[in-house]
Order: C-alpha cells, then structure tokens, then sequence
C-alpha cells in the first residue's frame, strides 16, 4: 500500500470529473493506497471556489489523508526553492512546500504539472492533460 499526495490540479479535476481523474483516483483506493492532501492544496482549491461548491468540495478533501506541514518540512522546502532558484530555475514557494510534504512523507506526488517539480528527491505519478 502506498500513499499518494494529490497535486492541486489533480483535486480541482475531480471535483470537475474531468480527464478520468475521478477513474484513477477510485482505482488506486481500490488496490489499497491512501490518497492525501496538504494545507497548500487546500488553501489553493478553496481560492477557486464558485458558490455552490463548498459543501462538495469540503466533502471531497475532509475524504484525503490530511499531511501537515511542520518546520522541518518548511524549512526543506525552503532549501528546495533556494538551491533551484540560485541554478536559475524558477519554482514557487507553494510548489517546494508541496514537494517538501512528499518527500518527507515518503509519498508519490500525483501530478500532470511535471515541470512544476523538478526536485530529483522527489517520486512523481506522471499524469497527462
């Protein structure tokens, strides 16, 4: 059994079940893995919201295995932003921080925004749009 952190994107398509994700997403629970969130991807969904989401959505993410960040999980994260920024990359705070909870979390990041995660420490579930 394995865990797999959702990537924003992912969770915004299964609220639209757009792209098979909602498919995807029931098949992995069916062989056993958990699905997780972080305070990022929530933070992000509900910036998104339209009226008359709330209670699905709500639904939806209180459904994830909840993954928080602590210091040393900031911390990592900012290293991460740090050391692809000074090779000239550019990646967002929110993504390092993202990045950081799979990492120490040991999980499989779901993504379709691969280029958004450049971190070699860091395992992806490659997803296409």
């Amino acid at each position: 059994m394995a865990t797999f952190l959702l990537d924003t994107s992912v969770i915004i398509d299964v609220l639209n079940n757009k792209k098979s994700r909602p498919a995807l997403l029931r098949g992995l629970l069916q062989e056993g893995h958990l699905l997780a969130c972080c305070p990022i991807n929530i933070g992000e969904v509900y910036a998104g919201l339209r009226p008359g989401e709330e209670e699905r959505t709500a639904q939806f993410v209180e459904s994830l295995e909840y993954l928080s960040i602590t210091r040393d999980i900031a911390r990592r994260a900012g290293l991460i932003k740090r050391d692809f920024s000074r090779q000239g990359s550019t990646f967002s705070l929110a993504h390092a921080l993202v990045a950081a909870v799979a990492i120490d979390a040991g999980c499989t990041l779901i993504t379709d925004n691969v280029k958004d995660f450049p971190s070699s420490e860091l395992r992806l579930h490659r997803l296409y749009r």
